[in-house]
């Protein structure tokens, strides 16, 4: 029993110690090229709900957990965006519906710098590094324990009523919890006009496991919408399922968006 609680802990801490989503249009998890401009801000509260449930050595574990998480943007000039988020996690974990694992705390902060170097007929082009800061408790399971860092390359076309974008990227996860520190990550993304100041929005990815020596990769698919009640005010909703095991089974997205 004592090995089956130290799996468990250790499985739900490598599904929540992910970098915190600082996106621009959640509830999508994957980037557009487009940047604030200059002495504009954009502030997103976005939540997220997860739910997993397996069997590990004959043992039912379900595990429940989520996120809140605040992010500022600050356009410094046309093309170059500043990004700081601020996460609040917690996580539950059960085996055979006894608590074995039950945390919350603010996790690592993460700071990042979009540079939007091209653009021309609905095509935009963008770099966006970034650095991870451990401001959540590694021990807890709420943080990695080491400043990490990472590089995104984007690529947005939009081709009305469509807009699609492309995130090619590579973290580097520098921990102190036994997880890869080489991870690159994958995913597309699609948004369509429904009608006016209403978005259908979808999204696929893959990302290498975290977990040290694994050999099936985290995919995802995500479906949602996106809003607008006024040009400076966006509400989203969106869902997230695994495509691979690895992938947490379920986890329900919803967020605001200010910009001012």
């Amino acid at each position: 029993m004592v090995f089956m609680r130290f799996v468990s802990k250790f499985l739900f801490i490598v599904m929540l110690v992910s970098p915190a989503a600082t996106w621009a249009a959640h509830p999508l998890i994957t980037d557009d090229a487009g940047t604030q401009g200059r002495g504009n801000y954009q502030l997103e509260l976005n939540g997220q709900y997860d739910s997993e449930e397996e069997t590990v050595s004959g043992v039912s574990v379900k595990s429940t957990g989520g996120q809140v998480a605040t992010t500022l943007t600050y356009g410094i000039v046309d093309t170059v965006d500043l990004v700081l988020s601020l996460p609040y996690q917690w996580c539950n974990t059960k085996e055979d519906g006894s608590t074995v694992y039950n945390e919350n705390g603010i996790s690592d902060t993460v700071f990042e710098v979009k540079w939007r170097f091209f653009e021309k007929d609905g095509l935009g082009l963008a770099l966006k590094p970034g650095v991870s800061f451990a401001t959540g408790d590694d021990e807890k399971g709420l943080g990695t324990g080491k400043t990490g860092y990472r590089l995104f390359f984007i690529a947005s076309q939009e081709i009305a009523p469509w807009a699609f974008h492309l995130n090619l990227g590579y973290i580097g996860n520098e921990n102190k919890v036994d997880e890869e520190t080489n991870i690159w990550h994958a995913s597309l993304a699609a948004t369509y006009d429904v009608v006016e100041n209403l978005k259908i929005v979808g999204n696929i990815g893959v990302e290498k496991n975290r977990e040290m020596g694994a050999d099936n990769d985290p995919a995802f698919i995500l479906g949602g919408l996106i809003y607008s009640i006024s040009k400076s005010f966006d509400i989203d909703f969106g869902v997230k399922y695994e495509l691979t095991s690895s992938e947490t089974d379920i986890s329900v997205m919803a967020g605001t968006t200010f910009r001012f």
